[in-house]
């Protein structure tokens, strides 16, 4: 269907077809159970004949349902206009990834892409058209229980797999590619610095803040050409995104040239009541649609008022047609007006949706988003030796996180299934085992196995409540039953290496002890076979943090590219009268970018070019040699300081970071190069420019451990 069909069509609907179009229901309202959807009408007031209107649909699962959706959708509709079925496939959809802040880890973009493509296969052949993902949200406070949805703390990384996570779900021709997903960039805009990390809590930016750290994820997803736009729930410096002509028409429409589709979060236009800044319905619709808001999810704002607002001429019915075009547009991106059934395929859907293909790579993706954080020498586990596998993890299938939807705990592996697979020394429990407060019977039987083993692999974290949306913690230690049980167990064999299941950074300080600390996130369906196959060295372990971890929650937010001060702490820690903590450093226990390996990888003899100038980048190399038996791959990591600056610049920012492997003994010099563009940042009058004078090149496997260079920017 050309733009101009779109157009003839858009003309042939009455004011009402349009004003619903904008509406989005979950997929109760169109359930074939008449008891599945009697409430849900009830509780919203909605008519028969709206349901039938509303454009687009949320939450249909399976290739049966979404064509059964889909044609008795079409057969109500006068004008034969398919709706639209969208979903929240976070990180997977039957088949199971880590969490995004796992994947950060990976600092991999081809393993990104081809989480989010296998993804989309799943999901589109089960018969969805969009999936509600990335989450760019930048995120510094772990407190925030959506921080696992995020890839981490910095705007380069995030950007970097922002573009990935657009390519893989979306392809290269959407239209005819059936396999693909249209991909919905959230939240816009901020709504990962949560004010105390309380979810749906305001937000506070400075612009300069949120146009250099918070801003540039989302332009990144837009400019890999995603199709939607998500709002985020909080206000934004005192105005309510779904409210925000500025956020929505100056700098989404404006500014970063989107002409895509923009989507509320569930219920947020009628939650600008809630915020204070809308006094009714009619109000809140009135805002949402002068934002720019395409579609309402799960509220009727636009339903009970649009038209009345239209017909009194206090909302141009442009805006409207604008709003319907945009929607109108993206069913003709998806193909959706040929092809209403797209991709849906029952038959195909058996053989792709949980495929051996599928679990292999969620395997092996999970081996990347690992990150070993301590070792005393302690792993990898060696052949013959016992260990008790103890905890709550250790039989756990709860490893999938906050936003599985479709996958099954039954059909997950568990640590102690996959390191039995391995080796035939395992030795673990039969009682259940607590989270929170685990049974005499538990402990005693994991203190019985301690007791056995040479080596103790403690199993711990959260449960997949415990993070993810409206989750927030105001504490970021495990529970103190976990804790405790640590201690009791070293009092039988010291020799214990602590893995952790997790959706946030953690304050680990109570595991000091422990010989070794592995960080497994929530990894997902083939969790337990990839955590076995880092602990047993059958694959050496790459994962670098995407964020950092406190020492204590007391620092929190705490990240690598803070700010200088009139008093730095870098420069006389010891004195008082510095920026800095009277029981703490300044620094994370676990920096950005930290991450372990069974390999000794050495870094040496940082060279750069004195100058660079407009147009010639800084050239740089930097060997890197690995001095161990076992093969490596390691993630080089490139940042620079700008030392003097129109505002004051952070310590440190990351630039560009590269993936290599190197066998034992093997040494690569690594070039680089830095252009001008990528020294400039947001100025007082809000411009994206450079400072001409000196600059600090730092280079290293992680944001603390680097070698320095000094260069000069000259015009």
């Amino acid at each position: 269907m050309t733009n101009d069909k779109v157009i003839a069509l858009l003309e042939q609907m009455t004011l009402e077809e349009k004003v619903d179009q904008l509406l989005q229901l979950a997929a109760a309202f169109y359930s074939d159970k008449a008891e599945e959807k009697t409430g849900p009408m009830s509780d919203l007031g909605l008519t028969q004949e709206t349901i039938n209107l509303a454009g687009t649909t949320l939450g249909v699962s399976g290739a049966k349902e979404a064509i059964r959706v889909q044609k008795e959708y079409m057969a109500n509709n006068r004008l034969h206009i398919p709706t639209i079925l969208m979903a929240d496939i976070i990180h997977g959809f039957r088949t199971i990834f880590p969490i995004p802040l796992a994947l950060g880890c990976t600092w991999d973009e081809k393993v990104v892409e081809e989480m989010a493509a296998i993804s989309a296969h799943e999901a589109a052949v089960s018969g969805l058209h969009v999936t509600f993902s990335p989450m760019v949200d930048l995120v510094r406070d772990p407190r925030w229980g959506r921080v696992m949805e995020s890839t981490g703390e910095d705007a380069y990384l995030n950007s970097q797999l922002a573009r990935a996570l657009v390519k893989g779900y979306q392809g290269d021709d959407l239209k005819n590619d059936v396999s693909r997903v249209a991909a919905c960039v959230k939240h816009f805009a901020a709504y990962g610095a949560a004010i105390g990390g309380r979810d749906y809590n305001s937000v506070d930016l400075s612009e300069q803040q949120l146009r250099e750290q918070y801003l540039p994820g989302y332009k990144a997803a837009l400019d890999a050409g995603a199709k939607l736009v998500m709002t985020s729930f909080n206000a934004l410096n005192g105005v309510p995104a779904t409210g925000n002509k500025w956020l929505f028409r100056d700098i989404l429409r404006r500014e970063f040239n989107f002409d895509g589709v923009v989507i509320s979060d569930w219920g947020a236009i009628q939650e600008l009541i809630a915020h204070g800044v809308a006094k009714d319905k009619k109000q809140a619709a009135k805002l949402a649609i002068e934002a720019g808001v395409d579609i309402e999810m799960m509220t009727t704002c636009y339903t009970d008022s649009l038209e009345e607002l239209i017909n009194e001429g206090a909302v141009d019915v442009r805006l409207l047609d604008e709003a319907v075009m945009r929607i109108l547009q993206l069913k003709d991106d998806l193909g959706l007006f040929e092809n209403p059934y797209r991709g849906a395929d029952e038959e195909k859907e058996v053989a792709i949706v949980f495929s051996q293909e599928h679990q292999d790579a969620a395997k092996d993706i999970a081996k990347k988003a690992i990150v070993l954080l301590k070792n005393e020498e302690i792993l990898p586990i060696k052949k013959g030796e016992t260990v008790a596998i103890v905890g709550p993890g250790a039989n756990s299938r709860d490893i999938l996180g906050a936003w599985s939807w479709q996958g099954k705990q039954s059909e997950t592996v568990s640590l102690a299934e996959g390191a039995s697979a391995l080796s035939s020394s395992v030795l673990f429990g039969t009682e259940p085992f607590d989270y929170f407060t685990p049974s005499d019977t538990a402990i005693d039987e994991a203190i019985s196995l301690a007791k056995k083993a040479d080596k103790v692999i403690l199993s711990l974290g959260e449960t997949s409540e415990m993070s993810g949306e409206a989750a927030s913690r105001s504490s970021i230690r495990l529970p103190k039953e976990q804790i405790k049980l640590f201690h009791t167990l070293q009092k039988y064999n010291s020799e214990i290496i602590v893995t952790v299941y997790n959706g946030r950074p953690l304050d680990l300080s109570d595991f000091d002890d422990a010989k070794a600390i592995v960080e497994a996130w929530f990894p997902g369906s083939q969790g337990g076979n990839a955590l076995a196959e880092i602990l047993w060295g059958i694959s050496n372990p790459s994962g670098r943090l995407s964020m950092s971890f406190p020492e204590s929650v007391g620092q929190v937010p705490v990240y690598y590219n803070v700010e200088n001060t009139g008093r730095p702490y870098e420069v006389a820690p010891d004195e008082k009268y510095v920026s800095k903590y009277l029981d703490c450093s300044n620094y994370a226990k676990y920096p950005f970018g930290f991450g372990l390996s069974y390999s000794h990888v050495t870094y040496s003899g940082l060279v750069t070019s004195s100058k660079l100038s407009m147009e010639k980048p800084l050239e740089a190399s930097v060997t890197i040699k690995n001095t161990s038996s076992l093969p490596v791959e390691e993630t080089v990591q490139v940042y620079v300081r700008d030392l003097v600056g129109e505002r004051v610049r952070p310590l440190k920012e990351l630039k560009s970071f590269e993936k290599i492997t190197l066998e034992p003994g093997e040494e690569k010099k690594i070039l680089i190069h830095i252009t001008e563009s990528q020294l400039r940042y947001v100025h007082i009058d809000n411009q994206w420019r450079s400072d001409e004078g000196e600059f600090q090149l730092m280079v290293g496997p992680n944001s603390r451990d680097l070698l320095t260079s000094t260069f000069q920017l000259i015009r």
